[in-house]
């Protein structure tokens, strides 16, 4: 279900708890899958709670919760905009405004070719930098503007 390389990565994380609580791992194991599979399918999860000994139930709930896991699949590129009154405050809507107009899509979808999709999301702790918004849960990207908007669709391919 997954590489070995994964599976190395996933037993890397267990080793960091006493055996007996393997499951103390699952959303490090969960980022693990995704950033193999892109999403974590119902298969995936299986695999997952089989792996780390629990029920699947458990990690279809640390999945479910939290919106950094994606439970479909969606474009190579997620670009996740802090929408929260501070980045509010400090232009996010314009810049959401902006994104889905360049990319012409809305919150929630994918553009034709497959590379973006645009998710609304939570603050990121940033409030300082904001508007703000993360790149596949990894890179964060700060006081987003037009100008720096378009400098990161065109640095990503767009």
């Amino acid at each position: 279900m997954l590489s070995a390389e994964s599976i190395q990565r996933i037993d890397h994380e267990v080793a960091k708890y006493p055996a007996d609580q393997r499951q103390s791992a699952v959303m490090a194991a969960l980022a693990i899958a995704q950033d193999e599979k892109g999403w974590l399918a119902n298969e995936t999860m299986d695999f997952v709670a089989h792996y780390l000994g629990m029920p699947p139930i458990a990690v279809y709930e640390v999945a479910t919760f939290y919106n950094m896991y994606n439970l479909q699949p969606l474009g190579k590129y997620k670009l996740t905009i802090c929408t929260n009154l501070p980045c509010a405050l400090s232009g996010a809507n314009e810049a959401v405004a902006h994104i889905q107009q360049k990319l012409g899509i809305g919150f929630n979808q994918t553009t034709a070719d497959g590379n973006f999709t645009i998710k609304e999301g939570e603050c990121m702790g940033a409030c300082g930098d904001a508007p703000v918004l993360l790149v596949n849960n990894k890179r964060m990207c700060s006081f987003m503007s037009n100008d720096n908007i378009d400098q990161l669709l065109e640095e990503l391919g767009k």
